[in-house]
């Protein structure tokens, strides 16, 4: 394995890098197909998805801070950068001397349901980059079998999206549909009970845990950070819950609630409550 000195050092003029750029750009990611993950973290999680990392650019820093990756990425090209090449490719103020080309990981709708997940993650309309990677990081620490961004929600390509995760991108299947109404429907026919995160839900989300309600296969619906779920969506789903608020909060927001919502969920199928039926 080549060490850093034996690698010619790239600057953003190279090719290569120039390559690498046009990926911040939502329309080339979805033309070739691939996308950047920045940082350590990204890239070392990029790293167990087997086929997913094409390329790894670096400066001489981070290679020698970071020799596992160095190993992992062995028989992969590796690019040994300026700081103006990799701050280039970066999307962060200071970066962290790591960019990796990736392939996309995301899976059709019917391959994900075709697991049987017990608990899938359902964003409709979510715009904020940041709080959609977040979204799916609690969906990954809370033990989901995959995350729906659906409607108009955010590429999950996205380089805030993408660092939001802390490579929980690379965990659990992802999936991204146009129609928000449809998915609800092809959950529900696959047998998850749908649960539309909604602060004027009639079920408390409390009461759905005591209930055992959360127990069983279940979707959590989340909607937009300004306007929430439209009303025709949640009305598709099995239950609207909401959260109850018990101090003087108004709400809280998308991820904050479905941290709420998930753990809740994480709890109740570990045999948590047990089950005794919800009436409405």
């Amino acid at each position: 394995m080549p060490t850093s000195a034996d690698l010619p050092l790239l600057t953003a003029r190279s090719g290569r890098v120039k390559a690498a750029r046009r990926l911040a750009r939502r329309v080339h990611r979805a033309e070739l197909g691939l996308f950047l993950a920045e940082g350590p973290q990204a890239v070392r999680e990029a790293l167990t998805v087997h086929g997913c990392v094409r390329e790894v650019f670096a400066v001489a820093s981070a290679a020698a801070q970071h020799p596992e990756i160095r190993e992992a990425a062995a028989t992969l090209p590796w690019h040994l950068v300026d700081d103006a090449a990799l701050a280039s490719l970066a999307d962060t103020v200071h970066p962290q001397g790591l960019v990796a080309v990736c392939a996309r990981v995301d899976v059709p709708v019917e391959g994900l349901l075709a697991t049987r997940p017990g608990l899938v993650v359902v964003c409709a309309d979510v715009r904020d980059p940041g709080n959609a990677g977040t979204v799916i990081r609690c969906a990954d620490a809370a033990g989901a079998g995959g995350v729906l961004l659906a409607g108009q929600s955010v590429d999950p390509y996205n380089g805030k999206t993408v660092r939001a995760t802390a490579g929980s991108l690379f965990h659990l299947p992802v999936a991204v549909a146009d129609d928000t109404r449809d998915v609800v429907r092809r959950l529900r026919e696959s047998g998850l009970t749908v649960l539309a995160a909604d602060g004027a839900g009639e079920t408390d989300l409390d009461a759905a845990e005591d209930s055992g309600l959360l127990a069983g296969r279940t979707a959590w619906l989340f909607g937009n950070e300004a306007w929430g779920l439209p009303d025709d969506v949640a009305a598709l789903a099995d239950y609207r819950v909401a959260i109850p608020i018990h101090g003087r909060a108004e709400s809280l927001n998308l991820a904050s609630a479905a941290a709420v919502c998930l753990y809740a969920s994480a709890r109740a199928r570990r045999g948590a409550v047990p089950r005794h039926g919800l009436d409405g």
